[in-house]
């Protein structure tokens, strides 16, 4: 992406590219994009899209790039300047790939996935895309309901993609090189075990607007099998992972101990498609958080499952990662932890580095609605789990919970505010005191759930119980979030439509619409407008759904019998539990074939069996400090100085560096910058000081530091210095910048130069977040030359950028294409 553009928005490492993990090369392989509609700290925290990336990273005849969002600074400049998106890696156009997979994971994102292909200048619909254009595939849990997005996607996955995903482009490769018509490719991925292809199916309607049926337009080809990775333990993990610049919104090793959940919450469309559980061993968790931790330097580690209390190693597992780790100042987060599933050995290994929050999911606030969703808690489970969170240290519980959920009454509603309030005297009980953050969700009936077929409530119940709820859980002091009730009426429609939707989608995108799913971007009105002129009825898709009603994903099989789901909806409305076939028998939901496709669990072990002797905590008495001198050049010079902080904090990481820490509840390693720099400004005298244990080398920082530092930024000199020496920030006293003009603003430099330094005074207003600052640029400038085209100053306060504008008489726009450089700090004696 061209530097004007990068300068010109917020946040340029969302598109730079350059990140450690990534492939560069393989000129002539086939181009595989996977393109993610949020924005980059979304989808860079994306487990799954993690995996197919590294998964294609290892095949030689791929190319694996990336796409995400353009946030819409971005999208402003690259539609103003006619220019497409463009992938990260190599900077190739979307519309020049040879496929470009989806991720859909939320409803609402939907329209940013009609942005992506229109600022690609790719086709919308997959009826006017011919075999000169990529193949437009989707997977992950939306496409388990794909028909809202059916006429613009040639393809999708339905299941487990890793190895599905290289099935699908050795078929794209093949046929390429055949150079046969788009059909043949299409009848050749439809025989790929998972794939559905929805040109091969027609739809028809009744007079009222229900699906009369769907008809199979291919010989054979009737419905779609969901795709399984049979055993987790030999599946793909990505041990040295894209490692982004910026922090994301899980800026951590993400470690998928188990996949799959026979909860059998009747609401949770997870629980179902995921099914079997299949465990990762904790020999094998270990190993991949040894391996990621080295190549990433990351400072915690998130087990994740559907339910990770269930994972039946998950003690001795933590105790051994703390035994390990406690020592780097590594944490560990279990961010699905089941009511009931805390025990005291637990608890007691988390606290060791640091504590990450914790979390409990009620859902219902009544006991007779647990009972109707399934979610085997008691009142008595949850708060003895409260008062053992609040007296091993933690200061703030989040409660989550659901409204509109089927036969909910109010009483059921005000059941959340007595709840949330007695878990925040377990906190007085535990003599520690704490908060209570309480989440209230609005219940969106999904397909492939016992729940497929009720209604969701009206947008004005779901504002009224909001309401309630506020006002009476401010009345006991507690803070709620919720989501607007829009969102989730939205969510609802997409979640259970069908093809004609894909008029309201290509209306909403004329209209503008992008980033729904962030509420500073939904824009109620337009949607308001998109139904109106799409014709499309919202209510239609939120009603109840008749038992013998066929339903858009019928012919979409993700191993869940239907008689399963009829009966485990008349358990609901009889108040009736179905036990969790991992502890009970099998309750034949269908989803097992009992050779390859089975329930996959790992023996329970004792609670020392992977404990080591724990590396020492405390701290050495004796420090080192070293100060380095580094450059940043190349694409490195668009990050900012907070991104500069997260990208050294992950190379002393990854090297192991014996780095000191802070003392507190959130250590951070000792290590500080002189200044911060402008982003777009090349350096070659950045300063650093470093913090570490007495007798570890400057010549040993420096190696261990170029070894982890990514292309652009390298350390030139390390020196040691004494411990007491005074910081950089107070010894800087000036910078030598070189400003290189573009040839149009180069002439007459001379003379404008003399007329500057002439000038008496050149007062400087600068104002940030409200708040001026004034200074006198001709006061600040100690040397000025001209050096060709260029301008070279040394300089105490104020930036390259506003000299060379107030010299030149030109606005900043101007200097866009000009080149900045930081040649030389000059410290006072």
């Amino acid at each position: 992406m061209s530097n004007n553009i990068l300068l010109s928005v917020e946040k340029p490492a969302r598109y730079m590219g350059g990140e450690m993990g990534t492939v560069s090369g393989r000129e002539g392989a086939l181009e595989f994009v996977l393109a993610f509609p949020d924005v980059y700290e979304i989808g860079m925290s994306h487990l799954g899209l993690q995996v197919l990336y590294g998964v294609l990273k290892q095949v030689p005849w791929i190319m694996p790039e990336r796409a995400y969002a353009p946030w819409p600074d971005l999208e402003e400049s690259l539609r103003s300047q006619g220019k497409p998106l463009v992938t990260l890696e190599r900077g190739l156009p979307l519309i020049e790939a040879d496929i470009v997979g989806f991720t859909l994971q939320y409803e609402l994102s939907y329209t940013n996935i009609m942005n992506m292909l229109d600022l690609s200048g790719i086709p919308l619909l997959a009826s006017e895309r011919s075999e000169g254009y990529p193949l437009i595939l989707g997977g992950g849990p939306c496409a388990y309901n794909p028909e809202p997005l059916a006429d613009f996607f040639d393809a999708f996955l339905i299941g487990d993609g890793e190895e599905a995903i290289v099935e699908i482009a050795d078929c794209v490769r093949n046929w390429k090189e055949e150079k046969l018509p788009k059909r043949v490719l299409l009848e050749r991925l439809a025989r790929i075990e998972g794939v559905y292809v929805p040109s091969f199916f027609e739809v028809s309607y009744l007079a009222d607007g229900r699906i009369e049926k769907v008809t199979p337009l291919l010989e054979g080809y009737r419905s779609v099998k969901r795709r399984f990775v049979a055993d987790l333990e030999s599946a793909y993990y990505p041990t040295s992972p894209v490692v982004p610049f910026l922090k994301t919104v899980h800026d951590r090793v993400s470690v998928e101990i188990s996949r799959g959940c026979t909860r059998g919450c009747r609401f949770c469309q997870a629980g179902y498609i995921y099914r079997p559980v299949r465990e990762r061993s904790p020999e094998r968790v270990l190993e991949i958080v040894e391996e990621t931790l080295g190549n990433t330097g990351y400072d915690e580690v998130s087990l994740l499952s559907l339910s990770t209390g269930d994972y039946g190693c998950l003690t001795p597992l933590l105790k051994g990662l703390m035994d390990r780790y406690a020592s780097q100042k590594k944490a560990v987060s279990l961010p699905s932890m089941r009511v009931g599933s805390l025990s005291p050995e637990m608890a007691e290994e988390i606290r060791r580095v640091r504590k990450t929050g914790f979390t409990l999911a009620p859902e219902a606030g009544s006991e007779r609605l647990r009972k109707v969703i399934n979610k085997g808690i008691s009142e008595e489970a949850l708060l003895e789990n409260a008062r053992a969170v609040y007296s091993n240290g933690w200061r703030l519980i989040k409660l989550y919970f659901m409204i509109g959920l089927p036969t909910e009454t109010m009483e059921d509603v005000d059941r959340i505010v007595e709840i949330s309030r007695e878990v925040k005297r377990q906190g007085k009980f535990a003599g520690n005191g704490g908060d209570v953050n309480v989440s209230v969700s609005s219940f969106v009936p999904k397909p492939h759930t016992p729940f497929q077929w009720e209604p969701q409530i009206t947008e004005e119940e779901i504002v009224d119980k909001q309401r309630h709820l506020r006002g009476e859980l401010k009345k006991k002091k507690l803070i709620m979030k919720w989501q607007d009730a829009s969102l989730s009426g939205m969510e609802g429609v997409f979640a259970r439509g069908d093809r004609r939707l894909s008029r309201l989608l290509i209306e909403a995108h004329r209209l503008g619409c992008r980033f729904d799913g962030w509420w500073e971007h939904f824009d109620r009105l337009k949607w308001a407008q998109a139904f109106e002129n799409s014709g499309i009825d919202a209510a239609f898709y939120l009603r109840r759904r008749e038992a013998d009603e066929p339903l858009p994903w019928d012919h979409i099989d993700c191993g869940i019998k239907k008689e399963f789901l009829l009966a485990e909806r008349a358990a609901a409305l009889k108040e009736e539990a179905t036990p969790d076939c991992r502890f009970d028998k099998c309750t034949g939901c269908g989803v097992c074939d009992f050779d390859k496709i089975k329930l996959r669990l790992k023996d329970p072990v004792p609670f020392d069996t992977y404990a080591t002797e724990a590396a020492s905590e405390a701290p050495v008495e004796e420090a080192q400090r070293i100060r380095i001198r580094f450059e940043k050049v190349g694409r490195m010079r668009f990050l900012s100085h907070l991104e500069m902080l997260t990208l050294f904090t992950r190379a002393v990481g990854r090297s192991r560096i014996p780095i000191r820490y802070s003392q507190g509840f959130h250590p951070h390693p000792k290590f500080s910058f002189a200044t911060a720099l402008s982003v777009g400004i090349v350096s070659y005298a950045e300063y650093m000081d470093f913090e570490v244990n007495a007798g570890y080398t400057a010549a040993e920082l420096e190696r261990a530091l170029n070894r982890s530092l990514p292309e652009g930024v390298r350390v030139l000199e390390a020196v040691e210095i004494p411990l007491r020496a005074p910081a950089l920030s107070v010894i800087m006293d000036k910078v030598r910048y070189r400003v290189t003009l573009p040839e149009e603003l180069a002439h007459d430099l001379q003379a404008k130069v003399d007329a500057f330094l002439a000038l008496e005074s050149s007062p400087l207003k600068r104002e940030k977040k409200g708040k001026a600052t004034e200074f006198d640029l001709r006061h600040e400038l100690a040397e000025l030359k001209v050096d060709g085209s260029a301008l070279e100053m040394v300089v105490g306060r104020g930036k390259p950028v506003e000299f060379a504008c107030a010299i030149l008489g030109v606005e900043p726009e101007a200097l866009k294409e000009a080149r900045l450089e930081k040649l030389e700090v000059l410290f006072t004696e």
